[in-house]
């Protein structure tokens, strides 16, 4: 799952087109915002040491499309597409859906519930969450219980979880070293995603998932290269 950028910025007569975000080189001072379209696209992958891959949908992306809401119901539809057609059926493994950091797995989950599908999403290394509150109880002076508990930093390891899987120091220094842990709810702050409040609760509920940290051993190139997340629902 991903968005890509078809770029027309010799075709002023053209509708619809959005500024399409180009990461520049070495700088982040060379970014560029070209006119053209977004694309949000579903590749299957190959199984095997192998890059081909099949298209399975596109959608145009629009003005006023939210990409989120866009991806749900693309998702929805290709997964339903994929049971009619015989690809998947009870008692088969579950679907594994891989995106980057730009999209908001935690709705995602919430969206595509019901379907036999695991979400897999890339998380970037600021991002913040927030624990299990443990067992519902309230303050000294009463009132609703917490529905949150403490923060989980990416960028502060005093806040990480005791991991529940650690394989250890890999033999070889080039190898991923990976720990996981119980996926706390992701910290959004008031102000987002204004676009989706109609389409949902104001509190969904809570859905349980895994974060993983893969972090590399010490190599000539990156000495201290930074662990990377990502998210399973």
């Amino acid at each position: 799952m991903d968005v890509s950028n078809w770029l027309r910025p010799d075709a002023p007569t053209s509708d619809e087109r959005l500024f399409c975000h180009l990461y520049g080189r070495g700088d982040r001072k060379t970014d560029q915002f070209i006119p053209g379209w977004q694309y949000s696209f579903v590749a299957a992958l190959e199984t095997g040491r192998t890059s081909w891959c099949a298209l399975l949908d596109a959608v145009r992306l629009g003005l006023a499309d939210d990409a989120t809401l866009v991806t749900a119901a693309q998702l929805r539809e290709v997964v339903g597409r994929l049971i009619t057609a015989g690809h998947w059926k009870p008692g088969d493994p579950k679907i594994l859906i891989v995106m980057d950091s730009g999209y908001d797995v935690a709705y995602l989950s919430h969206a595509l519930a019901g379907l036999p599908v695991v979400l897999v999403g890339r998380l970037r290394s600021d991002r913040v969450m927030l624990r299990d509150p443990g067992p519902a109880r309230s303050g000294p002076k009463g009132g609703r219980p917490r529905r949150h508990g403490g923060v989980l930093a990416f960028a502060r390891p005093d806040t990480w979880h005791e991991p529940v899987f650690c394989p250890g120091p890999a033999p070889r220094p080039a190898r991923l070293r990976s720990a996981s842990c119980p996926a706390p709810a992701p910290y959004t702050c008031p102000g987002a995603a204004r676009a989706r409040r109609h389409h949902r609760h104001r509190h969904h509920p809570l859905r349980q998932g895994r974060h993983k940290g893969l972090g590399t051993g010490c190599t000539p190139g990156s000495p201290t290269a930074a662990p990377g997340w990502n998210t399973r629902r």
